[in-house]
């Protein structure tokens, strides 16, 4: 009896297998989630236009700018007036860089003045294993001051690439006339995103965010930033390996190996040096949405330096002009190159903008 229930269970699992599947009904295909699809309705390209000193050309006229999108000549539209300015600030605030938070601390007051003037706005992100908006956008100025004041060291984690997305989110809620500006004020490094460094710049891209970067200095939060908490060494001193000739005894393993694995400060911060050497490009995000964006990076390492930053950004940012257009090359899925050319201006050397942006093919459901 029990062969005869196996043997019907056997066949009426084979029958099922060879029971053709039902097609999904019309009312399950409107539950289905939509495909994902990337579109460009509009390209934002910053222009910046430089003489033989390297100092800004001003004052040129909408007509002596041309771009070309994957070699084709776009009609453009140039703005040479000040458009108002959307602007999130990401402030890194773990403890790895809590010797440098009090400078940032003190920069509120210059946002206004410098980067965003009387009809911008601007929204305050500090990041740590978490990413909190501390202010939404607004324009008064004292509430980014405050915002920025109040930044204090969180936990180890630096979540750079989720703050990005999480800026590049907020600033896509903006009207499309206003420029959407993105600062970083943090190391170049992240650790602990869940989102992709690609993925995150293709977002910039598609939001015609300018992303820019003030980097903290690695050498100086290595250096102010508190010692790892170590881990208790359960092992008694004379486990510890010591050459054939020396005495294995507590003394001398502690002189050798340190007290709690605490001996050899300077090797986190030789290892940083190591590491900048060899991941100028793989370890640094930073670079790639800056040059991806068109934006800029800059560097300090004291109050003077962070001061100096903002006002070097707020310049630029009041020397760019802006080239939108809708590009007539749309079915070309891939990556769209980006070039600008000045005419009738002997004076121009170099013309900085971004490098292009990511478009992917088109899908057509069947």
């Amino acid at each position: 009896m029990p062969r005869l229930l196996v043997l019907a269970l056997i066949g009426a699992a084979l029958f099922a297998q060879q029971k053709p599947q039902q097609k999904p009904s019309a009312q399950q295909m409107e539950n289905l989630p939509p495909p994902i699809r990337v579109s460009v309705e509009e390209v934002v390209a910053p222009v910046l236009v430089f003489d033989q000193e390297g100092n800004y050309v001003n004052g040129l006229q909408p007509d002596q700018f041309r771009l070309f999108d994957n070699d084709k000549e776009q009609n453009i539209h140039v703005d040479v007036a000040y458009n108002p300015i959307s602007l999130v600030i990401a402030i890194q605030a773990n403890e790895h860089v809590q010797g440098l938070l009090p400078q940032v601390n003190r920069i509120g007051n210059l946002v206004a003045p410098l980067l965003i003037g009387n009809q911008g706005e601007a929204a305050v992100v500090a990041y740590d294993a978490r990413i909190r908006t501390l202010q939404d956008f607004t324009s008064d100025p004292d509430k980014i001051t405050q915002a920025i004041k109040k930044i204090y060291p969180g936990s180890t984690s630096n979540r750079m690439v989720d703050a990005v997305v999480q800026g590049t989110r907020m600033l896509n809620t903006r009207p499309a006339n206003r420029r959407r500006i993105l600062l970083l004020i943090g190391e170049t490094r992240d650790m602990g995103s869940e989102n992709r460094v690609r993925e995150a710049l293709i977002n910039l891209q598609l939001a015609n965010v300018i992303f820019y970067s003030v980097d903290m200095s690695r050498f100086i939060t290595t250096l102010t930033a508190p010692p790892p908490v170590p881990r208790p060494n359960t092992n008694p001193p004379a486990s510890v390996p010591l050459p054939s000739i020396v005495a294995a005894t507590p003394n001398m393993v502690e002189n050798t190996y340190g007290l709690d694995d605490r001996s050899a400060n300077f090797l986190p911060l030789l290892l940083e040096i190591y590491r900048d050497a060899k991941a100028v490009f793989k370890a640094n995000p930073v670079e790639l949405f800056t040059k991806g964006t068109g934006g800029s990076e800059f560097g300090f390492h004291s109050q003077r330096t962070l001061e100096d930053a903002m006002q070097r950004i707020g310049d630029e940012l009041h020397s760019q002009y802006l080239i939108s257009y809708v590009p007539n090359d749309k079915e070309e899925g891939g990556f769209h190159h980006i070039t600008v050319e000045i005419t009738g201006a002997p004076q121009v050397k170099r013309v900085q903008t971004r490098p292009g942006y990511w478009l992917a093919a088109k899908f057509e459901p069947k």
